[in-house]
């Protein structure tokens, strides 16, 4: 499934230039007053003590007169409709298509970040188009897509214009999914996880050197964030980048599969993909596929049932095999589902319960019919 640019073919929305917008805001979620018209943002770990008139470390949530309001609420930089294997989510609704929408910023500095050209940018450094969260749904329903996805930059510090599109999606049937590094204190996270489905977390590295150097964050709270979700019986998985020298370390990785074991369960698919050269590391040759494949054996030797090697295309490490019989179970290449052998949840080979979510009927897409309401997803227990 290729992806589809939604921008060319939206009617309803007011396109743009930041040079001449006067950056209509919304009021923020999760801070608190302080003195001197200072905030306290409590949306992240980072918790910003913001002054009047400045913004926190993610650029797009500011201070005026005390108090505290989004700049990218409704503002999308990014829209289209891909592949939900794109996320990756392998163990979500397989073989269906979402709308995936951004808005600018982030609140780590990933230094290997391939979006970072609206990642690491402002509200004021990118042209946007003005979507409102029922645009957002009408174009999904209208696409007949399984789900929105909310993507590519960093949704937390979109919080306010994710939450209320969640919201709305639910109503209508739609899924929720939202592909995060996973820096998000715990109380909005619970907040927002009464509307969502699926969550993918990029896990960084297993190291908090890595994430103090290379991201500009803390391992700890992605760490909770993991736990919290695992709680919440919100389906996850984990997608780890592994970029030569910095986060390749057998042991790091064993201790890492390890820990997601013991704290998660071994039913959490975990996603090693293929690093590039972008951004500010590009003195680093791309992953070797040995690596990735090095890792992946580390995970299964570790009682991981569903690891996987990403950025491969055609590799055997992106199909899906039965931890009972060893059979494929859905079978892959890059982004497109070949095959789908699970039926009723079930190995059609010997009657293993697949771990994830679902369509109930394999032959059909759950968007089949324009008219007829989907009632949601469902999920096997991890």
């Amino acid at each position: 499934m290729t992806s589809t640019n939604l921008f060319s073919k939206i009617s309803t929305s007011k396109k743009i230039d930041t040079k001449t917008d006067d950056y209509p805001v919304h009021d923020a979620m999760y801070w608190k007053e302080l003195e001197d018209k200072r905030v306290k943002c409590v949306l992240c770990p980072r918790e910003c003590q913001v002054a009047d008139l400045e913004r926190g470390y993610c650029g797009v949530r500011e201070n005026k007169g005390g108090k505290y309001y989004t700049l990218v609420h409704s503002k999308v930089c990014a829209l289209h409709i891909d592949a939900i294997e794109a996320k990756p989510l392998f163990h979500f609704l397989p073989g269906t298509k979402g709308v995936s929408l951004a808005t600018v910023g982030c609140n780590m500095e990933c230094k290997f970040c391939q979006n970072w050209q609206i990642s690491q940018f402002r509200p004021e450094q990118v042209n946007y188009n003005y979507l409102t969260p029922e645009t957002i749904i009408k174009k999904a329903k209208y696409r007949q897509c399984s789900h929105i996805a909310y993507t590519y930059t960093e949704p937390v510090i979109f919080y306010e214009y994710m939450f209320e599109i969640a919201e709305k999606a639910k109503q209508d049937g739609i899924a929720n999914v939202v592909v995060s590094n996973g820096y998000i204190n715990e109380k909005p996270l619970r907040e927002l996880c009464r509307y969502i489905d699926a969550i993918k977390i990029d896990l960084k590295a297993f190291n908090d050197e890595f994430y103090r150097n290379t991201c500009s964050g803390k391992l700890k709270p992605v760490l909770n964030t993991l736990v919290t979700v695992k709680e919440l019986g919100i389906w996850l998985e984990i997608v780890m980048l592994i970029i030569p020298t910095l986060n390749d370390k057998s042991q790091e990785i064993r201790d890492m599969c390890r820990w997601i074991k013991n704290n998660l369960g071994p039913n959490v698919p975990v996603h090693f993909t293929r690093y590039y050269p972008t951004y500010k590391i590009k003195n680093i040759p791309p992953t070797p596929l040995h690596t990735l494949e090095i890792a992946r054996q580390i995970a299964m030797e570790e009682g991981i049932n569903f690891s996987y090697v990403g950025n491969a295309p055609g590799h055997k490490g992106e199909n899906t095999y039965c931890p009972n019989c060893k059979e494929i179970m859905i079978k892959r290449t890059g982004f497109q589902v070949l095959q789908n052998f699970v039926e009723n949840r079930k190995c059609q080979s010997c009657s293993y319960i697949m771990p994830g979510t679902w369509k109930t009927d394999i032959s059909k897409s759950i968007y089949q019919h324009k008219h007829r309401p989907w009632k949601g997803p469902w999920s096997l227990p991890y």
